[in-house]
């Protein structure tokens, strides 16, 4: 940083001007960075993104495969007698969890080619590492399917209903005001008493949580895009209510739904690992996070991993998409520049 060779030192001081060395001088720049870019929260969430699609090839055991004598096996930086005979033989948790994933390509029961455990095991003895690779998949896929029906029918709703008026934009409004007067949970365990427990039933459940958020939203501000100058324009000179909700009222609200898009996947996780909490999410055998915490609440004091563990990873992921969407807020909303 170069000093202004017209001002004393008082005056530098004074104005807040100060020489650093430069190894603070990177450090600020580095933190510049990461404060106007969110490094940390896009990288757990690449982090999901990539064990979520690569998990049969990254895990080293079968999501299912256990057996009761390898019950609570803890993790690899934990001291135990049963990891002594592979120690003994040369072998370290990384070079074992290479050669599983290698030496084993039908993804079958894979303790028979390593045993270790990188996070452990639960109280089935199944490999809490690859079984949370597994259910990072069943996040994906419910947030994914639940979020773009959410985005689509929330956001065409409340375009709809904003634009109409009238009887339309009533019938609207009371079913969000109906939906969101009920309570998710219950509803939830009423239909899978009805149904039953699927996988299905948790994607059409998710899909119903996720469309309120952008109805009131969309709404509000298409009712303010409606009254704008150039739409009055585009309705004096004819042009359709079709072509007028796509090329001028769509284009203004659609920056407003990505935002809430981002804010609220965060959501749909927690509702569903809540769900599996509950015994109303994926059916077993199949992994979740909110399933893995719920089974190994009975054995919390003996064996803390298998719940532990899932837990930090659902709250790291959300706390990751709850920051991603406050910066997407102030990247797309001028607005909300608070970032210099």
């Amino acid at each position: 940083m170069q000093s202004n060779p017209t001002l004393t030192d008082l005056e530098r001081d004074l104005l807040g001007m100060r020489e650093y060395p430069p190894v603070l001088q990177q450090f600020h720049s580095a933190w510049r960075f990461i404060r106007r870019w969110p490094v940390i929260p896009m990288f757990i969430l690449s982090v999901l993104v990539f064990c979520g699609i690569f998990a049969p090839a990254l895990a080293t055991h079968g999501e299912a495969a256990g057996g009761i004598r390898d019950r609570h096996y803890p993790p690899v930086w934990m001291q135990d007698d049963r990891y002594d005979r592979l120690r003994e033989g040369g072998e370290t948790p990384f070079s074992c969890l290479w050669g599983a994933v290698l030496g084993d390509p039908e993804n079958t029961r894979r303790v028979d080619v390593c045993n270790f455990h990188l996070f452990g095991t639960d109280h089935s003895g199944r490999d809490v590492y690859s079984r949370m690779l597994h259910g990072a998949r069943i996040s994906l896929w419910v947030a994914a399917i639940a979020l773009l029906f959410g985005f689509v029918v929330g956001t065409t709703m409340g375009v709809v209903g904003g634009y109409a008026g009238g009887w339309i934009d009533e019938i609207i409004t009371r079913a969000v005001d109906i939906w969101q007067a009920l309570p998710f949970l219950m509803v939830a365990l009423v239909c899978v008493l009805i149904f039953g427990q699927s996988t299905v039933l948790l994607l059409a459940l998710m899909a119903a949580l996720s469309w309120v958020p952008f109805v009131r939203v969309i709404r509000g501000q298409t009712l303010t895009i409606k009254n704008e100058s150039y739409v009055e324009l585009a309705r004096v000179a004819g042009c359709s209510t079709a072509r007028i909700l796509i090329r001028h009222i769509v284009p203004g609200v659609i920056n407003t739904a990505v935002v809430i898009a981002t804010l609220i996947v965060g959501s749909l996780i927690l509702a569903e690992a809540a769900l599996s909490f509950l015994g109303a999410g994926v059916p077993a055998p199949d992994a979740t996070w909110g399933s893995m915490v719920s089974e190994g609440r009975s054995y919390i004091s003996t064996a803390w991993w298998p719940t532990i563990l899932p837990g930090l990873a659902i709250f790291m992921v959300v706390l990751s998409l709850n920051f991603t969407g406050d910066w997407l807020r102030d990247r797309l909303d001028p607005r909300l520049q608070q970032i210099g």
